[in-house]
């Protein structure tokens, strides 16, 4: 499964079960605006961390903070190499 496939599964999930509207899902999506809050995007991390095996936002020397969810597919990616 791609990290791609994986992250939008898990948002899905999330926001079905905090019963959370969500924003339709595109890379230009500011992830502010998807409909998540702080700590539906928590549980999506820990989920991803978890059955991905790691949390790109700890394991870099340097924080990034994503934006859009362009930004945080991209940082799945990257952690992913």
């Amino acid at each position: 499964m791609s990290c791609r496939t994986a992250i939008i599964e898990n948002i899905e999930r999330v926001a079905k079960e905090q019963k959370r509207p969500l924003a339709p899902l595109s890379d230009d999506l500011a992830l502010q605006e998807s409909g998540l809050d702080s700590l539906c995007w928590a549980i999506v991390v820990a989920r991803l961390e978890s059955s991905l095996g790691f949390d790109p936002f700890t394991a870099a020397d340097d924080v990034y903070f994503p934006v859009t969810l362009g930004d945080f597919i991209q940082a799945y990616d990257n952690g992913a190499k």
